[in-house]
């Protein structure tokens, strides 16, 4: 929770802070997540305007997870821009907003739902541990990158299998 009395409510005013928050639980997606309790590292300005306080800030976010591709774990480091608009609750707009509108409650204002919609909506649904990981070996299941490129198998579809048995010097079907 941030304290907005500083900016006494004169429109115009701004107050800028940098702080280090620890990460919520759950701050991620199912690849690649901001580990719980890892330090975030806020740059906000907080402007006060008629309806509200406007918050503009950036997110830097360590990230860990695994790639989509070879599953090999990552780890790196993410920023996120962010702007919300906070309304006071005893102005016109703050008495008729909405749901999705967020709200100060007692001049104080809760970022987590911010933060959490600036980062986690933007991180890659498929993080991959370089832009060219060939990933895995469908076959074996050995990463291709240590593989190196003679890795092959002769396995043959099993749909075809039949055609195996077809000589095709003399047109017959062996046995």
């Amino acid at each position: 929770m941030l304290d907005t009395r500083a900016l006494s409510r004169q429109p115009g005013s701004e107050r800028r802070e940098h702080l280090t928050v620890p990460a919520p639980e759950n701050f991620g997606i199912e690849m690649v997540r901001v580990p719980e309790g890892a330090p975030m590292e806020l740059d906000i300005r907080l402007e006060a305007v008629l309806e509200g306080v406007l918050v503009t800030g950036t997110a830097r976010v360590p990230l860990e997870g695994e790639c989509a591709r070879c599953l090999d774990p990552i780890a790196s480091d993410f920023e996120a821009n962010f702007q919300e608009l906070f309304v006071y609750p005893d102005t016109r707009s703050g008495g008729n907003a909405g749901d999705d509108e967020l709200r100060l409650e007692d001049d104080l204002l809760d970022l987590e739902p911010v933060l959490r919609d600036a980062v986690v909506l933007q991180l890659p649904l498929s993080p991959l541990c370089r832009d060219d990981c060939p990933g895995l070996c469908p076959e074996c299941g050995v990463r291709l990158a240590d593989a190196g490129p003679d890795h092959h198998h002769d396995a043959a579809d099993p749909r075809w299998a039949a055609l195996g048995s077809i000589d095709l010097r003399e047109g017959k079907q062996e046995g």
